[in-house]
């Protein structure tokens, strides 16, 4: 499970690259379309990608339960609406001339019935509210701190304040999800992860 324990580091890493890039971006006054904004969005979608082997592996340190299978069926439907998020932005990023179409472009897409609710505002938080309940879990189980529990709620809060904080909040998850990295080092039990879904 050595690959395991990099995807859980490579997650929140590229949530800070993200919002790296993104301040990199927007130091200039003219954030996106361009390549600042693809490059940025790019890493945000190679991170969304890591969590999902990082969910499951994290979910292959709990015991097999109905409720464990909810849970990470849950987070990677959240995790699935965050991708096409950010595979929605890298799109209009390409297709657009400037700001303005790029805000058309993803204005009409928001228009298509459902898509604000299913990309957009609701899904998406499927996959924080699914990683944030299985790290209560693990806690629980005495495989994470408590205080991981806390620290990855902050790191989920802070962007929702301002998206610049992303770095900060990219890396309060990393160390929120670290102390995990040691289990899932050792050897995995033959069923861990294959069965978790």
């Amino acid at each position: 499970m050595r690959r395991a324990a990099f995807f859980v580091i490579a997650g929140p890493a590229c949530i800070v690259g993200y919002g790296l890039v993104r301040l990199w971006g927007k130091s200039d006054g003219t954030y996106g379309p361009g390549f600042d904004w693809q490059a940025a969005h790019l890493v945000a979608l190679a991170g969304m990608v890591c969590f999902v082997p990082a969910v499951l592996a994290l979910a292959g340190l709990l015991r097999p339960s109905p409720w464990r299978t909810g849970l990470v069926a849950v987070t990677l439907v959240g995790l699935a609406a965050t991708m096409a998020q950010f595979g929605a932005d890298i799109v209009e990023g390409l297709l657009a001339a400037d700001r303005a179409e790029m805000s058309a472009l993803g204005a009409d897409f928001k228009d298509v019935p459902g898509v604000d609710v299913v990309v957009y505002d609701v899904v998406p938080q499927l996959f924080f509210v699914g990683l944030l309940v299985l790290a209560g879990m693990l806690a629980a189980r005495r495989r994470l701190p408590w205080w991981s529990v806390a620290l990855l709620l902050v790191g989920i809060v802070l962007p929702a304040v301002t998206l610049d904080l992303l770095p900060l909040g990219g890396l309060c998850m990393l160390v929120a999800l670290a102390p995990a990295v040691p289990a899932l080092r050792r050897p995995a039990p033959r069923a861990s992860v294959e069965t978790v879904i």
